[in-house]
């Protein structure tokens, strides 16, 4: 074994004791963790942080001298697994490769040299002895391709000159009688005992024929009052017949400064405690005697070694690969996040990740822009995320909507809801994707043709109604504006807010329906009050037209500060019920004929805005941000949260309107609402059976409209008699 670069040479007539350096063991879970901590906690701090690692003496010969750090490494007050000796030291992670190749080695192993000498100096290593025991590590994770740089280094005190060994390492068996080596193994248990714990790292000896006696290092002047002859006890985690492990340099350093003037002669037992098949065993332990060099009189810090060579026996550092041998599915799912987590690092340090990963997502069509909101859901972190359509892929889907390929058209069709689920997985399998069949029962599309057609539109209601209750967000996206009725219906009653997206030719509306105050006892979801959407919901539409052009008519005219659950809902800004929207029309009139950005554009601003609404800490209730808010402080990290994103392509201009709840609204006004809680299916039948002018009757759409051309007609006799 080859001395340190520390230690003068050995001459021919003497023999120089040489130590079993530590070989460092990073377990997989130690970088599991130290990835998490770089992600969720240190970012990009730099400065020095506490580990543990711990090393055994019972490994069977030939195992190097191990210093292992675990998954617990970062646990610094945690236990120390059985029979092990704990060893504290700072962790070094850097930001870079390149600030892990310039960092200044030699400087970090003196500043802890320093702190180790004066650890000696002070008498707290005599208290403390597990301060003799300390590590460096320093670090670069690169968490893109799962590849760890590290250097480990164990700092050790040099004589000016090397150990002379008095007497040659002998194994314990044939200098101690079994009557002795028994003692010696039931003092050792005692003085863990003692200590409460399972392993002391030093100890003092005392031993006769009869009777061997322990202490701990702090005791030295009551144990030795005569210092004829001192023995002293490390745990020694090496195998070698013939050298002791490293942690016993530092501890002859102290000998040397504490009781180097009274005794220049030590004889050490490195004590090794082996089971073997069941069989405890400490006779392989080994005995020797040294002669202890003088320490410098001036009181000045040792030279000091121990930077671990790497796998080539060169001084440099070890890379180790996890991304082979690490589960694929974990890799993502530490790797979906990374973009999230380090928006946080720099650029908004407040950002609250949990509340969006654990939002869960309905989105009733999987569509054009069902397709573009899970992917930026996905890309959010989303982790829930429900499907609901009754429409299979045709030719004509794959090019614009991004779940889907061309074998997904084949022989008729699959699912949507299905196939954009199975997309997901693969997309993704951390994902919790499901995918629901079904249609959604709409006014003016009545379901009373047969007892069997009532029935199954009353499962497709239950059906809804429980997913939404399941859900945290409900995103529409279907086809028409009828469609949108009953989930809007739903959806208030359960207090869900809702993101609703639009689409026209070149125009689209994205916004978020008024998040109806809760009764009493209940919180705003309509569940506990520690849900963490904190009351947010999202809907969005696919429609050929967007809503909302008869808010100067109805009286639900543009506001500023309005608060979230007095903001309209989609069916707010107009003057007419919800009707079949698709009867007697052309192709291009029952399809969203748009230009082919505008989906993707509108999908990722509803789930943007969802993300705002969380972000907000009134949730849904908060205060609709307008145009004329965006020079002013934004209320979220994120910036503004609208009522309404009105998007304008031909001229690549978006404006912020807000409006008032409509109290005659066929979706959401008072009335609507305590008709459906009150009558449940049978009054949502009469609205699927009837005309529109059922809900225009019910909520008074039908006595303004009579009221406004009675006041028109008026206005026309008062202008023909000027």
């Amino acid at each position: 074994m080859a001395s340190d670069s520390g230690e003068a040479e050995s001459s021919s007539a003497d023999i120089k004791l040489q130590f079993a350096p530590f070989s460092s063991a990073l377990e997989a879970g130690f970088w599991h963790k130290l990835t998490q901590k770089k992600l969720n906690d240190y970012r990009l701090d730099e400065s020095p942080k506490c580990i543990k690692g711990y090393y055994c003496n019972g490994d069977p010969v030939g195992l190097p001298t191990r210093l292992t750090l675990e998954f617990s490494a970062f646990e610094v007050d945690g236990s120390t697994p059985a029979h092990c000796c704990a060893a504290v030291g700072k962790l070094y992670n850097t930001n870079t490769l390149d600030a892990f190749k310039g960092t200044d080695k030699k400087a970090l192993l003196e500043n802890e040299s320093k702190e180790l000498w004066n650890a000696i100096l002070s008498g707290e290593a005599l208290r403390d002895p597990a301060v003799l025991c300390r590590f460096i590590l320093l670090t670069f994770a690169d968490l893109k391709k799962y590849h760890f740089y590290y250097w480990f280094c164990f700092p050790a005190l040099c004589f000016p000159e090397g150990i002379k060994i008095i007497k040659q390492p002998a194994v314990l068996e044939k200098v101690f009688s079994t009557k002795q080596i028994a003692a010696l193994q039931e003092a050792y248990d005692g003085l863990c005992i003692k200590g409460g714990t399972t392993a002391v790292p030093y100890f003092l000896i005392k031993y006769t024929d009869d009777a061997i006696h322990l202490a701990l290092l702090a005791e030295w002047a009551t144990f030795f009052p005569c210092t004829t002859k001192v023995t002293v006890g490390v745990y020694d985690p090496c195998t070698l017949s013939q050298h002791p492990g490293w942690p016993l340099r530092n501890l002859l350093v102290l000998l040397a400064n504490q009781w180097g003037s009274m005794v220049d002669t030590v004889e050490v037992l490195c004590f090794r405690d082996r089971t073997l098949q069941g069989i405890r065993s400490i006779q392989h332990s080994i005995i020797f005697q040294v002669k202890l060099p003088e320490l410098p009189t001036d009181s000045t810090c040792p030279k000091s070694v121990g930077w671990e060579k790497n796998p080539k026996g060169a001084m440099g550092p070890r890379m180790v690969n996890l991304s082979e041998c690490m589960d694929p599915k974990r890799l993502a799912e530490s790797s979906v996040d990374l973009n999230l987590k380090l928006m946080r690092w720099r650029l908004v340090p407040s950002l609250d990740l949990d509340k969006v990963v654990s939002t869960k997502c309905l989105l009733l069509g999987a569509g054009t822009l069902g397709c573009n909101v899970a992917r930026t859901l996905m890309g959010w972190g989303v982790r829930h995320i429900t499907f609901v359509d009754n429409a299979k892929i045709s030719y004509s889907n794959p090019v614009r909507q991004p779940l889907y390929e061309f074998e997904d058209c084949l022989g008729g069709g699959k699912s949507k809801a299905a196939a954009a689920v199975d997309r997901l997985n693969k997309i993704f399998p951390g994902v919790k994707a499901e995918g629901h069949n079904m249609s959604i029962p709409m006014p003016g599309h009545p379901v009373n043709f047969s007892q069997a057609t009532q029935s199954q539109a009353q499962k497709d209601v239950e059906q809804l109604q429980k997913l939404i209750s399941e859900h945290d967000v409900v995103f529409l996206l279907m086809d028409t504006r009828e469609s949108r009725w009953l989930p809007t219906v739903i959806a208030a009653s359960k207090r869900k807010l809702v993101i609703n997206a639009a689409l026209g030719f070149d125009t689209f509306v994205v916004m978020r329906h008024g998040l109806k105050k809760a009764p009493a006892g209940q919180n705003a979801c309509g569940g506990d009050a520690s849900s963490s959407l904190s009351c947010s919901s999202a809907s969005s539409s696919s429609t050929s037209t967007p809503a909302g052009s008869a808010a100067s008519v109805t009286g639900s005219s543009l506001f500023s500060n309005i608060p979230g659950h007095k903001l309209g809902c989609y069916f707010c800004n107009d003057v007419v019920a919800p009707g079949d929207s698709t009867r007697d029309r052309t192709l291009d009139q029952q399809c969203t004929v748009s230009r082919p950005g505008l989906a993707m554009i509108a999908g990722a601003l509803a789930v943007e805005m969802m993300v705002s609404i969380l972000q907000h800490s009134e949730g849904g209730y908060a205060v609709a941000s307008s145009s004329d808010d965006r020079m002013n402080e934004p209320p979220t990290s994120l910036g503004l949260v609208p009522h309404q994103i009105r998007g304008f392509l031909s001229r690549f201009d978006n404006v912020l309107p807000a409006s008032l709840a409509f109290d005659k609204c066929t979706a959401c006004s008072p009335v609507v609402l305590d008709h459906y809680e009150r009558e449940g299916f049978d009054f949502l039948s009469k609205v699927f059976n009837s005309s529109h002018s059922f809900l225009e009757d019910l909520t008074g759409l039908t006595l303004l409209h009579q009221e406004t051309q009675a006041a028109e007609i008026w206005d026309m006799s008062d202008d023909e008699s000027i």
